[in-house]
């Protein structure tokens, strides 16, 4: 394997070198004039709702056009908070334009903020909405009126519609100052004849985006009906083979998830609702929900609350959303995985870290320096154990020549030998077996929190959320060429494989002549397999191979219990 990649890095290399200053160079093609795009959407059409009425959706085809003429073509209430930029369209009553300040698209110097949210007919179309169906509501074109121009933590804005007959719907929009929205439908019957109507909330998604669902993150459809997470039964690609699914529902949430970023519908944590994830045509995504019919007889007016998250999944925020809110579930908007359970608390340590030390580099090795101690009892056993197979070598070595031609009487005695001198072949897996889900927990924290992306740790490593970018193998940076993830092996994963190697150096080496090389190849093996990986990742685990190895030589000063002189061989 290493014969490859070398030969692999000489052809890359080689072949670079080569053409660039002795083959001659095509001449360079003249850049195609680009051509309008083809969207999935016109402005205004509609899909059907589980019980047959018409919800307000995208479906249907038109061109995609630049997002700042889309914004410029209907009038619009401005979206102001600390954390918060963007516009609700008057037409259609949706909040479809939306940047998340404080959050940069990439590290580079004057990258833009994080876009969330774009109007249908732009790229990228994506965007809340929330109305009512029935006979006499608002139409998916309706141009509402505005209260005010702006809305702000301290300016609540009401948009208002009335009908031909003479009712009046109302939707009072309230914003806090992260990225919750308050969501308040009003409908007062000014005419002569009742009405019949349902309040909905959607959220509808165009594409599935640039992240990808897998089995590590989900990406995409998500929610809560009842007391039950629904993710993977309601995937993109599950939406794709199987067709739409519904669910009766009182309390829950649900909305579209990205790995950092989400789009929530809160219902009514009291009312009964019909909840729907589909597919529409244009490969547009909806996720909707769909209240009981409310009779409002002439002169009389009802109301309904619901809530919207809109913004970074912080997972201080999300925990605080949930609790005020009662909303069951709502910090799994997060994908933490099968060990939930551990990575919250972990993420909790490593934040608090990060806050008394100003690092995420330096929290992650306090981190880690918290779970050694913590398993410093178990480790201690284990330093024990493998301390006596050291001293007990030499009578294994004598049982492997005796019995070399005996297998099963080796083995017989093997384990005799085990027992009469207290040694305990296994003890050394313990530790390494409850880090499994310690160790993927974090992996899951460095993977999906917010609070992780884009921090700095010391020199090079200006991102720890991903892979670490310098790497000998371009001769850190100075070949013009990027290496392929799995032998673009950074500074970082070299130096886990070393610590690995001398992290064996320091222990009793197998018995067994195939699990030595086994041994031997595994640090760089994992130097290879760890080279795309989080940088923080890799932090962790060169930390945690360092104070192994000072544990190791603190218990090496311990006076083991001696082992029984060998018998002289027969």
């Amino acid at each position: 394997m290493i014969l490859a990649v070398v030969l692999s890095l000489l052809v890359i290399v080689g072949w670079g070198f080569v053409s660039d200053r002795f083959l001659p160079h095509p001449p360079k093609p003249v850049a195609a004039q680009p051509s309008p795009a083809i969207a999935t959407q016109p402005a205004n059409p509609v899909a059907v709702a589980p019980d047959g009425a018409v919800v307000p959706a995208v479906g249907g085809a038109g061109q995609l056009r630049d997002r700042a003429a889309v914004l410029a073509e209907t009038p619009r209430v401005v979206i102001a908070t600390p954390r918060l930029a963007g516009s609700i369209n008057l037409r259609g009553a949706r909040i479809d334009d939306l940047v998340l300040k404080g959050y940069k698209e990439t590290i580079k110097p004057g990258s833009p903020d994080v876009r969330l949210l774009a109007p249908s007919g732009a790229p990228a179309s994506y965007f809340a909405a929330f109305g009512w169906t029935g006979a006499g509501a608002p139409p998916a074109d309706a141009l509402w009126t505005a209260s005010g121009t702006q809305l702000t933590p301290q300016s609540p804005v009401t948009l208002t519609w009335t009908s031909p007959a003479g009712a009046q719907f109302a939707i009072v929009l309230a914003v806090d100052a992260d990225y919750l929205f308050t969501v308040t439908q009003r409908v007062t019957n000014g005419g002569t004849t009742p009405l019949a109507v349902r309040t909905f909330g959607l959220v509808s998604h165009l594409g599935e985006g640039t992240e990808k669902d897998a089995g590590n993150l989900h990406v995409g459809p998500i929610g809560v009906v009842g007391d039950r997470l629904k993710d993977s039964e309601v995937a993109y690609k599950k939406l794709r083979d199987d067709g739409a699914q519904q669910f009766a529902t009182t309390g829950g949430w649900l909305g579209i998830t990205d790995k950092y970023w989400a789009t929530a519908l809160i219902p009514d944590q009291k009312a009964p609702v019909t909840a729907r994830f589909a597919l529409g045509s244009g490969d547009r995504f909806q996720t909707d929900y769909l209240a009981p019919l409310q009779a409002v007889a002439p002169g009389t007016s009802v109301q309904t609350t619901a809530h919207l998250f809109a913004g970074a999944k912080e997972v201080k925020l999300i925990g605080r959303y949930k609790d005020a809110l009662g909303v069951p579930l709502f910090d799994r908007i997060v994908s933490w995985g099968w060990f939930w359970f551990i990575a919250q608390p972990i993420f909790f340590l490593l934040d608090f870290l990060f806050h008394l030390l100003g690092n995420f580099g330096l929290a992650i090795m306090g981190l880690t320096l918290v779970i050694r101690l913590i398993l410093f009892p178990i480790a201690a056993k284990q330093f024990s154990s493998m301390a006596k197979m050291k001293l007990v070598q030499p009578k294994l070595k004598e049982l492997q020549e005796r019995y070399k031609d005996d297998k099963p009487k080796l083995q017989t005695e093997t384990m005799a030998l085990y027992k009469k001198e207290k040694v305990n072949p296994v003890a050394g897996c313990l530790p390494v077996v409850i880090q499994i889900p310690i160790f993927f927990a974090l992996y899951k924290t460095l993977l999906v929190s917010t609070e992780m992306r884009h921090q700095p740790f010391f020199g090079w490593i200006k991102d720890l959320s991903v892979a670490d970018p310098l790497t000998p193998v371009n001769l850190f940076g100075l070949l013009p060429f990027t290496p392929p993830a799995m032998i673009g092996i950074g500074i970082l994963p070299i130096l886990l494989g070393l610590s690995m190697w001398a992290q064996q150096k320091m222990n009793p080496p197998p018995v067994d002549p195939a699990q030595k090389q086994i041994f031997a190849l595994m640090p760089w093996v994992l130097m290879f397999i760890m080279a795309p990986y989080a940088a923080g990742l890799v932090v962790y685990w060169i930390t945690n191979n360092c104070l192994t190895m000072l544990q190791q030589w603190v218990m090496a000063r311990r006076n083991p219990a001696p082992a029984t002189p060998a018998v002289a061989a027969k």
